[in-house]
């Protein structure tokens, strides 16, 4: 099947279509280069001009950008630059764009969690990270005929089957192995310090090399995508114990 015939196939589909984090860590990193050119942008004006008064001002106004970037345009547009290029909007669950308090809420519980707001969106039906959950929005792809399928899903309804293990059951299990990861995640620590692959400086007072910079950073990364996966699949019926039948 050609490129074409599937943004074909995708055009014609019904219902919502929700962004898989692939797509959404796109939108994301996009609208980081975006505020790092502001801030060097700033910074650079601000050294040129060797102006006190300019740099207080420069610096107010990256802060009030910043701040407002996402609310503002979430509100009036569905979604930041960052989503409008990949080819996603925010949408609020009675239809339509965020108000704009309903906006600033979901940024602000983001910038709160940071990374960690994304590890619901494999456990819930419409892939919601947690600020999502919480200010009733979803992410979804805003022109389907310009979508490929494995940039989105449809609504997981197998999360209601009468076969799936109760909630309670599904919500301990998942305690149980979110534990487990976090004691193998220490041991993991132990053991590249041990080898001298990470300092004790590091993990006592954040004083890193570069080279314990990088190994920390990878291992919370891992970290991360593990919970991530187990939440998922805990609350999907898939880890043994809380198996769907």
């Amino acid at each position: 099947m050609s490129p074409k015939d599937s943004a074909s196939d995708v055009a014609t589909m019904d219902g919502a279509r929700y962004a898989r984090f692939s797509r959404r860590l796109k939108a994301i990193l996009l609208d980081w280069m975006l505020a790092m050119v502001l801030l060097f942008g700033a910074v650079a004006l601000a050294s040129n001009a060797q102006s006190d008064t300019l740099a207080r001002i420069l610096g107010i106004a990256v802060v009030v950008i910043l701040v407002f970037y996402e609310p503002v345009l979430v509100s009036r547009i569905g979604g930041t630059l960052g989503h409008y290029w990949t080819n996603l909007r925010v949408v609020d669950d009675g239809g339509g764009n965020l108000s704009f308090r309903k906006a600033f809420a979901r940024f602000a519980i983001k910038s709160l969690l940071g990374w960690y707001s994304f590890l619901t969106m494999m456990a819930t039906r419409r892939n919601q990270a947690a600020h999502d959950l919480l200010t009733h929005s979803t992410v979804q792809i805003r022109d389907l005929s310009r979508a490929n399928p494995s940039q989105f899903i449809t609504e997981r309804r197998e999360l209601e089957d009468a076969a799936m293990p109760s909630r309670v059951r599904r919500a301990l299990v998942t305690v149980v192995y979110l534990a487990l990861g976090g004691f193998v995640y220490v041991m993991a620590l132990g053991a590249l310090l041990e080898q001298g692959m990470l300092s004790s400086a590091c993990l006592d007072r954040d004083v890193c090399s570069g080279g314990d910079r990088i190994v920390s950073v990878a291992a919370a990364t891992v970290l991360l995508l593990a919970l991530a996966l187990v939440i998922g699949l805990g609350w999907r019926g898939r880890l043994p114990g809380a198996r769907r039948a």
